[in-house]
């Protein structure tokens, strides 16, 4: 029975894959304590144990999902990475440098020290940092020819130093980083969750998006309503609700701040469902109006980009009074962050909003472009954009005997930030949805790690034997190091507050799972602020790190 599964899998590449990822998915949501590795370490874990028993992949799929992701993460990274240097965000990137170099540092005194293997430095540094960007580099670079090999290796022999480094360190990566970002405030004496809720309190911050959204109807039968101006009214409304349009005798309206309500008008409130629970219900007896409830039951995302609107605080805005629907959640990076009065929109950002479809128009034109249930992806630009990224990859000028060049990650990610770039100024050109542009880069990464799991489990157990501990030790340094120095880099120097700061740390090792502790730990989405800050400049300094550090 067993000899025929092996032979079916053999058989079946397609089934094969997709078992590694759909196992390596579960294998990720298992709980360890209180987190889980992820789908990333979930897939590798799988994709190690069917290489062990000779399993491979077609390197040209792998490269197709290298391609994919390394994009992605470009095209993703642009709108940011071009508007650092307008903005504060100049503090996030000089972190995820600090990180970056001191990480590459690290791991090239590390491979001296223990004379490691030509190659596994590359899988070291990526390991330590839990940096599959880092990781992607340095097999292209050495299966593309950028990157030669040092007499008597081969590059095939270097790719599998890479991987066979990267799978031994990568689990200290994840889990000690975890364990570093939970020890190190209370070594330090600092309670995330103080620090959090002063933060929360002076940017007077929201969680981050609402849930269980509620829109209801009341009929005004409190005079005592009708006596207070509707801006009032709104101001004393606890963000995340707010009066929203009146039907009055028949009539839709929309009260300025300075008009009253009246004796029998219909008013509509929408919100989060506990913020029902307040005073609203003594202005009048709720009631079901079906019709006028549908009216404003329009949901949209705001991709933002207009330059007038860049820098801009919600405050300054003013979502609820100005246009009179809800801002339900905003999203950077694909990271939920918190709704604060303090909150300025940078470019690239999503905003979620409810309320009525002509209003949502009216906060889209004035932010940048509404997305509702876009679907359709822009192929020819997607499709030519990697392309161009692998041609610019290609090019190389010769200094010396040294053919010196960006590779297929440099050109890749180039081509992603000027495309994303390009369209956050001009949204008619390369329109990749957040959804789109999410599967792109996952399933990219997915398809690049099944291979990686699958080339290192063939001889993973032989080089653990044989270079396991010096692995392990030299992984300990190059996640530890970076972590402390960023630290006292971002406190010091930077003046960043330890919570944003520690986000900003992980953002800058490029951890989604470290993030989740910490925002777990401060019982706060603060730190995904942080997150988000360093993240975007992260991926790219860390890829450019990927090819670099094959030189030693």
């Amino acid at each position: 029975m067993l000899a025929e599964i092996n032979q079916i899998l053999h058989t079946q590449p397609v089934l094969t894959l997709f078992l590694i990822i759909g196992s390596g998915y579960l294998i990720g949501r298992i709980p360890i304590g209180s987190f889980s590795f992820g789908p990333v370490a979930g897939v590798l874990f799988a994709g190690l144990f069917l290489g062990h028993f000779d399993f491979r992949m077609s390197p040209g799929a792998q490269s197709v999902g290298f391609a994919l992701f390394i994009f992605s993460v470009g095209y993703q990274a642009g709108p940011r990475f071009f508007d650092v240097l307008r903005t504060d965000g100049l503090k996030y990137f000089s972190l995820a440098v600090v990180i970056s170099v001191a990480g590459l540092g690290m791991a090239i005194v590390v491979t001296k020290l223990l004379n490691l293997e030509p190659g596994t430095s590359a899988g070291l540094l990526a390991g330590g940092l839990t940096s599959s960007p880092t990781l992607a580099a340095a097999q292209e670079a050495l299966r593309g020819g950028t990157m030669k090999p040092p007499a008597g290796w081969t590059a095939e022999q270097m790719v599998g130093n890479v991987t066979t480094g990267y799978a031994i360190t990568y689990i200290f990566g994840l889990a000690g980083l975890i364990t570093i970002i939970k020890v190190l405030p209370g070594i330090l004496g600092i309670n995330l969750q103080q620090e959090a809720k002063r933060l929360e309190e002076t940017d007077q911050s929201d969680t981050g998006e609402i849930s269980n959204i509620s829109i209801r109807a009341y009929r005004v039968t409190n005079e005592d309503f009708t006596k207070i101006p509707v801006g009032v009214l709104r101001e004393r409304s606890t963000d995340p609700f707010h009066v929203g349009r009146v039907r009055r005798d028949g009539e839709i309206i929309r009260l300025n701040p300075d008009d009253f309500l009246r004796i029998g008008d219909v008013v509509l409130v929408k919100g989060d469902v506990e913020a029902f629970v307040g005073g609203i219900q003594e202005i009048g007896e709720e009631i079901i109006d079906r019709e006028f409830l549908a009216q404003v039951n329009d949901t949209a995302q705001i991709v933002v980009f207009n330059r007038d609107a860049l820098g801009k605080t919600l405050e300054e805005i003013n979502i609820p009074m100005n246009y009179g629907i809800l801002l339900t959640g905003i999203r950077r990076m694909r990271i939920s962050i918190p709704r604060s009065r303090d909150f300025r929109l940078r470019k690239g950002d999503i905003l979620t909003v409810l309320g009525p479809a002509e209003q949502i128009d009216r906060l889209g034109q004035a932010l940048g472009q509404v997305e509702r249930d876009v679907a359709e992806t822009d192929m020819v630009t997607f499709a030519f954009g990697i392309a161009a990224g692998v041609l610019i990859g290609m090019l190389a000028i010769k200094v010396g005997g040294l053919s010196i060049g960006l590779g297929s990650a440099g050109g890749l990610l180039t081509s992603g930030l000027i495309i994303g770039f390009l369209y956050s100024i001009r949204p008619t050109f390369g329109r990749l949805p957040d959804a789109a542009r999410w599967i792109f880069m996952e399933f990219g990464l997915l398809l690049f790690m099944a291979g990686i799991g699958l080339r290192a489990g063939g001889d993973i157990i032989e080089t653990f034997m044989e270079a396991g501990p010096k692995l392990v030790a030299g992984g300990i340094m190059v996640t530890t190091i970076p972590v402390l120095l960023g630290y006292l880099f971002g406190r010091k120097v930077l003046k960043i507050n330890p919570v944003l700061l520690l986000g900003g740390i992980t953002g800058s090792m490029t951890s989604g799972a470290s993030l989740s502790v910490i925002t777990s730990a401060a019982k706060s989405s603060i730190p995904a602020l942080g997150y988000t800050g360093s993240y975007a400049f992260a991926n790219v300094l860390l890829t450019i790190a990927g090819s670099i550090i094959l030189l030693w």
